[in-house]
């Protein structure tokens, strides 16, 4: 029986694995899930593939002539084995010189990415803590999932995090809520994940009672398909990134009509007398009302206006999905979002006010009591300087350089080691080609992967680690009630190892082992972990197994909390006892703060700022192109695989057209065909969907980058084309979403695809 098999986790869900003969064969669904995602499959027949890196490598003008040798061939180099004796010497050496020289700033290990679920090999937990040890490094800040959300909210509401993980949940929806606007949809697909792991899948099961409560759904996307078709959602297929534009119109009627909940807005806001006269055109001249909304997102003003009324008349979640922060001023759509809610004055009450990203991951809108889980601990960085996590190309670009952010001029330190671990910038960064010029800079890169992607191919030094089903872990997070021991599976081959060996063997060459291991094994380190999270103060009453008892059960599932999650509930109550963490204690839909700063694209309101690249002004590029998460894969993880290689055509990433466009192009279904634009290009077969509003093309993340001597990408990653600019001065979070292009029929001999092909390598026994 399938419930024999030992556990494993990943984010995309809990797994029973099967083996034959020490071999991985098939991962079966965990009996407690009742939507398992396909994704895990994926990695049968990876463990063993010629993309697997199998032994320390070091790229081969590095070895000969040293740091900084023969940087422009990172990626085009032969690439020689050593042993691990000798690449912890090489390492060592090279921290100690660039430490000795250019000080611990000089190094830098934001190293962003979702490595693999576990709490104890936690890739940039072990490297993080390792490098403490040594006395630090450059950090960096916030994520690509949400940057810009993720500084502008705390001005407004608080802590962004601590909102989002408290968001309204369907059951609370289901209980009283009517109608549910959401801006950038609520796609499913990304449902599938759950940072650290999840045991069973809920996005489908809240989102169907919801409508089977009688709920009402508006997508507001170019994409019909951002919503499931048995929702019965209405679709408003908005000009991408106008939804800042849609939420005034909204709110100009709410207020002009006399709707608004001036009740709430005094007694729980700060500020909205100081955003009204510029909602009424009385600071520009331009009334933000539905004709002047219509014209920029090309909705009809009579049905903004219908459902600004709509809105006020039923209670109603405004829901904003975390793709709108990856748009250039991505913090005005959540500033937008929050105002337009408390207008309406239903924050805090059960079914209605606002969301924060809906089916972004499995367990938002659930029900959960959050489960703390003790993480490896990192020890102290005693390096200040970081930089906002998005603009990794500038600080490789400009030593010495400075940019803003929330209110701070930041300095570029002068990197001379660059330390990526569990990450793969190469799938989520943007302008792909100028970050690989950039990559030339710093001395040294060093990479701890499992696989031959982008970023392994253009390190100097890559250390091959374990992956998940290799090893003994445990799955806890914060808003999954799963907790899962995670069991090693399968032998890894005889020259790999997990992040805690590798970092313990240059620690032993730097002369930290025990300050990194206090003594303990990787067994006794999981014990620990969890012992913490039992004594947790948080665990009160969770009921958690002892650890023998948690390692024969296998998994332990937390309770659901008894009242349904609503977010803000216990401010509306008391807003006095339980007051924001804001200057005012209220929402701040004016923020004193922000306008002190002086950015004038993020000024002490929400606005509107016209996108620097949008369908609203096109010349060359008349097409917007969606790079959203992909169906079969999690960002570029496993694209090497079975599932994900099922998703695409002639072996590319799929690029969907409406076909009005594909016709005044001459491209037809399951064409070859080029998206272009000044920045780079990119190979993809099309596809032909009515879903996807006219001059709007979908071409999924997650395909790992081929580029040509030309740059081209050849197996279709829309990173080589987007824009590297920060969303504002404030968040500078990414900007992928606004990113104008070309798409032309591809003529010609059809390109061979490398991108999973290893590099050259120079064995020891050859």
């Amino acid at each position: 029986m399938a419930e024999d098999y030992p556990l494993t986790s990943t984010h995309w869900g809990v797994y029973r694995a099967q083996t034959e003969n020490g071999k991985l064969v098939k991962l079966h669904n965990f009996e407690e899930d009742v939507d398992p995602s396909p994704i895990g499959n994926g990695i049968v027949g990876t463990l063993d593939a010629p993309s697997r890196i199998t032994a320390p490598m070091v790229r081969r003008s590095w070895l000969r002539n040293g740091p900084g040798s023969a940087t422009d061939l990172r990626g085009n180099d032969a690439f020689v084995e050593v042993t691990w004796d000798e690449v912890n010497r090489l390492i060592a050496d090279e921290l100690r010189r660039v430490k000795r020289n250019y000080g611990q700033n000089a190094i830098y290990a934001g190293s962003y990415g979702w490595a693999s679920a576990g709490r104890f090999h936690h890739a940039q937990s072990q490297m993080k803590r390792f490098l403490n040890c040594i006395g630090g490094f450059t950090s960096s800040k916030n994520t690509y999932s949400f940057a810009a959300a993720e500084v502008v909210v705390p001005h407004i509401l608080g802590n962004y995090r601590d909102h989002m993980n408290r968001t309204t949940s369907w059951r609370s929806i289901v209980a009283e809520g009517e109608l549910v606007v959401a801006f950038g949809g609520i796609p499913l697909k990304n449902g599938q994940i759950e940072s650290g792991g999840t045991g069973r899948h809920v996005q489908r099961e809240g989102l169907q009672a919801a409508r089977n409560a009688g709920v009402k759904f508006v997508n507001i996307s170019p994409l019909r398909s951002d919503m499931e078709p048995n929702l019965e959602a209405r679709w408003w297929a908005a000009r991408p990134t106008s939804d800042v534009a849609i939420m005034l119109g909204l709110a100009h009627t709410v207020y002009t009509e006399g709707l608004h909940d001036e009740v709430f807005l005094k007694r729980y806001c700060s500020g909205f007398e100081r955003f009204l006269p510029y909602l009424l055109g009385e600071v520009d001249g331009i009334a933000k009302d539905a004709e002047w909304a219509s014209s920029l997102s090309e909705i009809v003003a009579n049905d903004i206006r219908e459902l600004a009324r709509e809105m006020v008349a039923k209670r109603t979640v405004v829901s904003v999905s975390w793709s709108l922060t990856r748009g250039d001023h991505g913090e005005q759509p959540y500033w937008m979002a929050i105002t337009l809610a408390a207008m309406l004055g239903q924050i805090g009450l059960e079914g209605g006010g606002v969301a924060f990203g809906f089916s972004a991951e499995n367990s938002i809108g659930g029900d959960t009591r959050l489960t703390p889980g003790a993480g490896f601990p990192m020890g102290q960085n005693s390096v200040s300087e970081f930089i906002p996590v998005a603009r990794i190309t500038d600080l490789l670009e400009n030593p010495r350089g400075n940019c803003q952010y929330d209110g701070k001029k930041l300095q570029f330190p002068d990197i001379k080691i660059v330390w990526w671990s569990g990450g793969n910038p190469y799938h989520h960064h943007q302008d792909l080609n100028r970050l690989a010029r950039a990559w030339q800079k710093p001395d040294t890169i060093i990479v701890n992967d499992w696989c031959w992607n982008a970023t392994a191919k253009r390190a100097d030094i890559v250390l091959p680690v374990t992956t998940s089903v290799e090893r003994e872990d445990l799955q806890m997070s914060l808003r999954d009630p799963y907790i899962v021991a995670m069991k090693k599976v399968v032998e890894p081959p005889k020259n790999v190892r997990g992040d805690h060996q590798i970092f313990a063997g240059i620690a032993v060459e730097m002369g930290v082992n025990e300050a990194f291991t206090e003594g303990r094994s990787e067994e006794e380190w999981l014990r620990w972990l969890w012992d913490k999270t039992r004594q947790d103060p948080d665990a009160s009453g969770l009921d958690l197994p002892d650890w023998n008892t948690l390692q024969k059960m296998g998994w332990h599932k937390t309770p659901d909390q008894e009242k349904p999650t609503v977010m803000m509930r216990d401010f509306r109550n008391d807003p006095e006892q339980c007051a924001l963490n804001t200057p005012s204690g209220k929402v701040e839909i004016y923020s004193d703060v922000v306008a002190s700063f002086g950015y004038d694209d993020c000024p002490g309101h929400a606005v509107w700022r016209t996108p620097y690249e949008w369908l609203g002004d096109v010349g060359r590029y008349p097409l917007h192109m969606i790079s959203n998460q992909p169906r079969n894969k999690l960002h570029s993880q496993l694209d090497q695989g079975s599932v994900s290689a099922f998703g695409k055509l002639k072996g590319r990433e799929p690029v969907i057209l409406n076909p009005r466009d594909a016709k005044l192009r001459g491209i037809a279904r399951g064409d070859v065909i080029k998206v272009f634009n000044v920045r780079g290009s990119a190979l993809g077969v099309a596809v032909l969907s009515e879903d996807v509003r006219p001059d709007v093309i979908v071409m999924s993340t997650g395909a790992w980058w081929d580029p040509d001597e030309d740059g081209m990408c050849r197996h279709g990653n829309p990173n080589a084309l987007t824009r590297d600019v920060g969303t504002s001065q404030l968040g500078q979070g990414p900007t992928a979403h606004s990113c104008l292009v070309q798409v032309e029929r591809f003529c010609g001999e059809l390109p061979r695809i490398e991108a999973f092909d290893p590099p050259e390598i120079i064995w020891k026994d050859s």
